[in-house]
């Protein structure tokens, strides 16, 4: 059997100069393949005549806890280490893999889980009460699964940089790829043995190439070769093999082990003067949820299965935020009043509200590691109750097309 300890998950990024890395503090994954075949009947016949074989649809959804950094988020965003802000428009078009190493009790490796390209459908960070652990959440779509096992049982990328324009070989014998067992034993080398090449030049425009038009591969000599490079150019190589990658998972010790509700600031207000101030800081909050969904737009072609063209048509940024009936500060931002105005009226309150929430290494806030701002939010629902021996509560959900993601205080104002 195999447990959860040693189902070691990691993130392929397709695209950029990017390297993989461990998936970390994840509490929950929970991949859904459906195969999508459509019995086939005709009149006249008792039974069915066959299936017809769709694409598959996979549905991948993972649940971390919060741990004061942003790696994970610039990985499915195909983002450098460098980069300290990202906004919801870096999400349209890159792809990732995600794979997981399966060992056993026994410490035998079995093989690998992998789910090739895919994309981000939505995400959520979720503080669910004043003592909780702040938890995110991811959703991804895609239309492709397998397992290795066997000669194939791991899941390797190699990358190499082109010294010049004639360093067009790849090395790979360090760990020899295995030929894929499902490709007719009539294919060329680079069509049994390579799963995908992408190139990415020196100005950042990355490419997938084509299999022998753009690369062939050798497996009597393991060296890929390319048609065509450049200086800086950084080859990325994905393909199976019999022989351990140099890493399978890497435990992060350096980040927090997990960060509480108690070590973030929320801030809610109306942008009138530009930058937000500390008297816009929201007390008595007992609950605070970021939720993300993108209206995907992943197109395939006559004659392809497979997805060629990714897109976002439409994002959706929506906010609740929950308190124990004591006061109108809420309601009084966003109808944009000060503290003990005498009538908040729902058909006044503001569709350009901004909320700021922070993110610091622990309840000190001394350090901060970084933090979501959503902008042009437009309240959409107002929900309060009360029961038998309990307080008052109510919710606020407001709602927008914008949201940044960053280590950069100063895009959340220096506040």
């Amino acid at each position: 059997m195999i447990h959860s300890s040693y189902y070691q998950p990691r993130v392929f990024p397709l695209y950029g100069d990017v390297a993989p890395a461990e998936i970390d503090r994840a509490q929950a994954i929970d991949p859904t393949t459906t195969l999508n075949r459509e019995k086939v009947e005709e009149i006249g016949r008792d039974g069915v005549v066959g299936y017809k074989k769709g694409s598959p649809t996979v549905a991948y959804r993972l649940t971390q806890l919060e741990y004061g950094s942003m790696e994970f988020f610039r990985k499915i965003t195909n983002k450098e280490d460098s980069v300290t802000t990202i906004t919801l428009a870096d999400f349209k078009t890159p792809a990732f893999d995600v794979c997981a190493y399966l060992t056993d009790d026994d410490g035998t490796f079995l093989g690998t889980k992998v789910y090739p390209k895919l994309r981000t459908s939505g995400f959520s960070v979720n503080i669910a009460d004043p003592d909780a652990i702040i938890e995110r959440s991811f959703d991804f779509v895609g239309e492709e699964a397998f397992d290795l096992q066997g000669n194939n049982k791991y899941y390797i990328y190699e990358t190499k940089t082109c010294a010049s324009g004639s360093d067009d070989e790849v090395d790979l014998s360090a760990r020899p790829p295995v030929a894929d067992p499902d490709v007719d034993g009539g294919a060329t080398d680079e069509e049994k043995f390579i799963y995908r090449v992408v190139r990415v030049t020196s100005a950042g425009v990355s490419t997938e190439l084509t299999v022998t038009t753009d690369y062939t591969y050798s497996d009597s000599t393991k060296v890929l070769t390319l048609a065509s490079v450049a200086t800086d150019d950084v080859i990325k190589v994905w393909y199976s093999s019999g022989t351990a990658p140099a890493t399978l998972f890497t435990n992060n010790d350096a980040d927090a082990t997990a960060i509480s509700a108690d070590s973030c600031s929320i801030y809610l207000y109306i942008p009138a003067s530009g930058k937000p101030s500390s008297s816009d800081y929201i007390y008595r909050l007992q609950s605070v949820t970021i939720d993300v969904t993108f209206e995907r737009e992943d197109l395939k072609e006559i004659g392809n299965k497979r997805v060629v063209q990714r897109g976002v048509t439409d994002q959706t940024v929506s906010v609740t935020l929950g308190e124990i009936l004591e006061s109108f500060t809420v309601e009084e931002v966003l109808a944009g009043q000060a503290s003990g105005y005498g009538k908040i009226d729902v058909e006044n309150l503001t569709d350009s509200a901004t909320l700021i929430v922070k993110v610091f290494e622990d309840n000190t806030k001394s350090t901060f590691k970084y933090g979501f701002k959503a902008e042009g939010l437009s309240p959409t629902e107002l929900r309060g109750g009360a029961g038998v021996n309990a307080y008052v509560t109510k919710e606020s959900t407001i709602e927008g097309e914008s949201l940044t993601i960053t280590t950069d205080n100063s895009e959340l104002g220096s506040l």
